[in-house]
């Protein structure tokens, strides 16, 4: 008879109830394929002949865009692994802006690659060495083929920003578009030693649905989406001397209780008179200065209004802190936070300030400042989707622009510099030995996507092209041959001017590479069980009490 000792009939429970895990190979397929499962969703938006995604969120607001990062910036992710594909291109965007679509779809490419060599049994730290190696080596590569630039040279600049629109729907207009960009990236760049710094907060770019594409301008100032406080006011000032001012004009209230007995008629008449002279002091204090506009970030009362208007001054009043500081930085005046400080060298100084109607509402132009250090961009487009979907290409090209202004060095565009990288690689991977020779190789192979992806959106033979790419690049040892997606074959594309940043492609590399890594090395998921007892938001009867959480 079999004896089972009480310790042996004691079950041990360390993970709590419902918690589930997964091990082994099992953990490490379902986190490669819903990584994978995120870049085949953006794998068909990349290029100039990607197809954008019309995306619907859950009140029903539509986006419609091929830019990577709102694709999965949108989207419900719930996957833990697929939510790091979508930190990666977030980390892209904020950091240079561009090749978002390319970081994930590189990231999914490098996964699948690695997949086939843990299904031989090729260990998942051996494949993450010869990837970080590899990686090192590719932008070693992709520095030494690169083109140093001159940072300030606009015809240059302007290849960059067409490259960037070329793949958006606003690339019929890239040439318009893209001079005032370069334009507002020169105008804010600051130099400091041989370095260019350019911050882009300093370019305002402001949306406005109705006319089209080509009746965005581009401002040599700020503009305002405020409309003048008062009817009386003059509507447009030439040669403005302007006052930014940060204190409300009006009378402060007491910030204690206050009561104030009044026994007579005439003494409310007093109080009245009072408060009048008093909010005529403040605005002839400005008037005095010289303004003739006030741009103002609190409240102005109505009796101020009154007094500006007979004065012939135009007032702005509840402007945002970040306008203000752009106004500053426009114009050239010194924000005033106490009115009895306010002199005639801390006026700003712009050529015209208008109010003009901008589709239904009214909006202030501050305009033709001297040497402005902001300035803005005013985007329009046909409908609000596509005045959405402009503005998202115009804020990517000013960032593949500022890329090249601090860091100035270029690739040719198209895939170009992924096929002589690739080609490279592998000649570097022969030189390895054991199990790193692999993933080097595969890595090869994984960069290879790029212009093999660009060359299916076109409708190009990836086979073919892959064969075309490789042996161009094989030929010449330049990285000039990729896809020209326009006529469907591998060309020269320094002749296009197909140009982008290396500053993006190293993100790319670097980022892809960190991410594919980091999912390989797991290889057990914990995952807690969701509460049932926790409090629904909203409480019983609430609106939002049957909330899915």
């Amino acid at each position: 008879m079999k004896t089972v000792s009480a310790q042996q009939q004691i079950p041990i429970v360390v993970l709590k109830e419902g918690t589930s895990e997964t091990k082994g190979n099992q953990a490490q397929r379902n986190n490669i394929t819903a990584a994978k499962t995120i870049a085949e969703i953006v794998r068909t938006s990349l290029g100039p002949r990607g197809m954008d995604k019309m995306l619907v969120d859950t009140l029903g607001d539509v986006t419609i865009t091929n830019d990577g990062a709102t694709i999965l910036k949108e989207i419900d992710v719930q996957h833990p692994a697929a939510k790091m594909m979508v930190e990666i291109s977030k980390a892209t965007d904020n950091e240079v802006g561009d090749g978002t679509t390319s970081t994930v779809v590189l990231a999914g490419s490098l996964l699948e690659k690695a997949e086939e060599l843990v299904t031989k049994n090729v260990h998942p730290t051996v494949v993450v060495e010869g990837f970080k190696k590899a990686s090192q080596k590719a932008i070693e590569t992709l520095k030494e083929i690169a083109t140093k630039i001159d940072p300030a040279d606009k015809t240059f600049l302007n290849k960059i920003s067409r490259t960037s629109m070329a793949s958006k729907m606003v690339s019929a207009d890239s040439k318009e578009l893209s001079d005032m960009v370069v334009d507002a990236v020169l105008a804010v760049a600051e130099k400091s030693g041989d370095q260019h710094k350019v911050d882009v907060d300093n370019i305002k770019v402001e949306k406005k649905a109705g006319g089209s594409i080509r009746d965005t301008k581009f401002i040599h100032g700020i503009v305002l989406d405020k409309e003048v406080v008062h009817a009386g006011m003059p509507k447009r000032i030439e040669n403005a001397k302007i006052a930014v001012i940060n204190s409300a004009l009006e009378i402060e209230k007491t910030e204690f209780d206050a009561k104030i007995n009044i026994n007579s008629p005439n003494q409310m008449q007093q109080f009245i008179d009072e408060e009048n002279r008093m909010l005529k002091a403040l605005v002839d204090k400005i008037v005095s200065s010289g303004a003739n506009v006030v741009l103002c970030q609190k409240g102005i009362d109505d009796i101020a209004q009154h007094y500006l208007a007979k004065a012939g001054v135009m007032a702005v009043r509840r402007i945002k802190e970040s306008d203000m500081y752009k106004l500053s930085r426009a114009t050239g005046a010194r924000i005033v936070n106490n009115l009895d400080e306010l002199a005639a060298s801390d006026l700003g100084f712009a050529k015209v300030v208008e109010e003009r109607k901008v589709e239904t509402d009214k909006w202030v132009f501050v305009e033709e400042c001297k040497n402005p250090r902001s300035v803005s961009i005013l985007v329009r487009g046909g409908s609000q989707r596509v005045v959405d979907e402009a503005e998202r290409s115009v804020h990517d090209a000013i960032m593949a622009v500022k890329d090249v202004v601090e860091y100035p060095y270029v690739l040719v565009g198209g895939g170009a510099p992924e096929g002589l990288a690739s080609l490279k690689l592998r000649e570097w991977a022969a030189t390895l030995s054991g199990r790193a020779q692999l993933a080097a190789e595969k890595f090869a192979d994984a960069i290879e996507t790029i212009p093999i992806v660009l060359a299916e959106n076109a409708g190009m033979d990836p086979l073919d092209t892959q064969v075309q790419l490789r042996s161009k690049s094989t030929a010449t040892g330049k990285a000039r041959f990729g896809i020209d997606v326009m006529i469907g074959k591998v060309a020269d594309l320094a002749t296009k001017d197909i140009y982008e940043p290396l500053a993006v492609k190293e993100q790319v590399i670097n980022a892809a590479t960190e991410a594919a890594c980091m999912i390989l090395r797991i290889d057990d998921i914990i995952a807690a069980s969701k509460s049932k007892d926790m409090p629904k938001p909203g409480g019983p009867g609430g609106g939002m009490g049957d909330m899915d959480m």
